[in-house]
């Protein structure tokens, strides 16, 4: 590994100089602004996205540079910035060719004081001119040379551009199964705070109503559903969706499977001809466009025709939230089909009832590996040419536990917010974990909201 030394005050010479140039990418302009609290590049602004040719910081983000410089080049690692008068003028924008020069102008013995001319330039344009007084180190010091590390910002704005979507829509009523510990009910009263929801809090009243006073809460303008246990709820829940009272569900703090139960039960549930299935919407940092994960939550091992409906259900709901023709990639470990594979042999069957009609509203390939699905470097790598490949939008999943463990794996090692919705029912379930968060809950009731306002109006659903 190579190295450098750094500059002791005894060895600077008068005129001493050293300068570095590169270009100024995309995420450094991001972490710039982020430091300075600007945000604004980050989210929608009156319903236009920043372009990154719009990105641009003030000459005085240019500091940074003559500091690094100084402190790591000339003097090097030991040297004190003591005082600086710096002149800016300009912006630095994504692209630009950024060229730093510091040259020693002045040595003050006593106090190892060194004073630096200091200019930085800029796509041409002097952006920061001035001078820079050090004290510089005394003892001589050699260090490695390492490689320049990449970062990523996490941006995580998939549910601010929900929630605009959502603006100009009424809010639908909701019955909330079971709201009886802070998450479950604060995601519904934000959510209501939001217009996205009228919440009905189905459950034991007096134990909502305790939690709701002990978090600062007034539930008085909500309806109140009294019910004994969690069972209870449920049911109650799912026979006020049945009857047409409410547009949708939410779940509270009660299991799965006791909600799902009711949803499902052939006595009072609310069934239909399509198979129910559930859909994660996930905001993954490190991808370029809203990512849907299913089936991560209720079907096990599902067979082809049920595949078939958990891709419908997923096409319909991306379709929803304004994807006109959303791509899906059925996943396998493999892009090859293999008899012995009986995922590729499904992906394969899928992708042909997609052709004559049986799966409409959208364009399937595969099998896919994960890879090949999310990645075009990966896709042209192994020469798959799909409009697919790289470009995914929903990844449908060969089984429960494959769906869980991606999901998963995108929230806690890859950052990703998502939420959580069952689809192939009378309505439309939010149905998150009892780990979720608020900002979840409020991202799920968002979806609803978009689902139900979809089927009412402009798109019905595919048969």
């Amino acid at each position: 590994m190579s190295g450098y030394s750094n500059v002791t005050f005894d060895e600077i010479e008068i005129g001493a100089t050293a300068s570095a140039e590169r270009v100024v990418g995309q995420t450094e302009i991001e972490a710039l602004l982020l430091v300075s609290g600007d945000v604004v590049p980050f989210n929608l602004v009156e319903g236009v996205t920043v372009e990154p040719s719009d990105l641009c910081v003030e000459a005085v983000a240019a500091e940074a540079i003559i500091s690094g410089m100084l402190e790591r080049r000339l003097p090097g690692p030991g040297t004190r910035i003591v005082s600086q008068q710096l002149e800016f003028n300009g912006v630095i924008r994504v692209g630009d060719l950024v060229r730093a020069t510091v040259t020693v102008r002045q040595k003050t013995a006593g106090n190892r004081s060194v004073l630096f001319d200091c200019t930085v330039d800029a796509a041409g344009e002097t952006v920061l001119r001035g001078t820079v007084i050090v004290e510089a180190p005394h003892r001589k010091a050699s260090f490695p040379e390492l490689s320049r590390p990449e970062f990523m910002i996490r941006r995580n704005d998939v549910f601010a551009r929900l929630l605009k979507r959502c603006e100009p829509l009424a809010p639908v009523s909701c019955a909330v199964a079971h709201p009886c510990d802070p998450d479950s009910l604060m995601g519904a009263l934000e959510a209501a705070k939001l217009n996205l929801i009228v919440p009905v809090l189905v459950g034991p009243a007096a134990r909502i109503r305790a939690l709701a006073s002990g978090l600062g809460q007034d539930i008085s303008n909500y309806r109140l559903v009294n019910t004994e246990h969690s069972h209870a709820s449920a049911e109650a829940a799912v026979s006020l969706a049945r009857s047409g009272e409410v547009d949708t569900l939410m779940k509270g703090s009660l299991h799965t499977d006791e909600i799902m139960a009711a949803v499902l039960s052939t006595q009072g549930g609310l069934r239909t001809e399509r198979r129910v299935s559930h859909v994660f919407v996930m905001d993954v940092p490190a991808y370029d466009r809203i990512l849907f994960v299913t089936d991560a939550a209720i079907n096990i091992e599902p067979s082809l025709r049920e595949k078939a409906d958990i891709a419908q259900n997923a096409i319909d709901l991306a379709r929803s939230l304004g994807i006109e023709t959303p791509k899906v990639a059925i996943l396998s470990a493999v892009e090859m089909v293999n008899p012995d594979i009986n995922s590729t042999i499904d992906a394969a069957a899928l992708c042909k009832m997609a052709d004559r009609g049986q799966i409409r509203g959208a364009v399937l390939d595969g099998p896919l590996a994960f890879d090949n699905a999310i990645s075009e470097i990966a896709a042209r790598t192994k020469s798959i040419h799909s409009p697919v490949a790289g470009r995914a939008d929903i990844l449908l999943v060969p089984n429960i536990e494959a769906g869980n463990m991606l999901a998963k794996q995108l929230q806690y090692f890859a950052g990703a917010d998502s939420a959580g919705i069952v689809l192939g029912a009378r309505v439309p379930v939010i149905l998150t974990s009892r780990a979720d968060n608020v900002r979840m809950r409020i991202g799920s009731a968002a979806v609803a909201k978009l689902v139900v306002h979809a089927r009412r109006a402009a798109i019905p659903p595919l048969k």
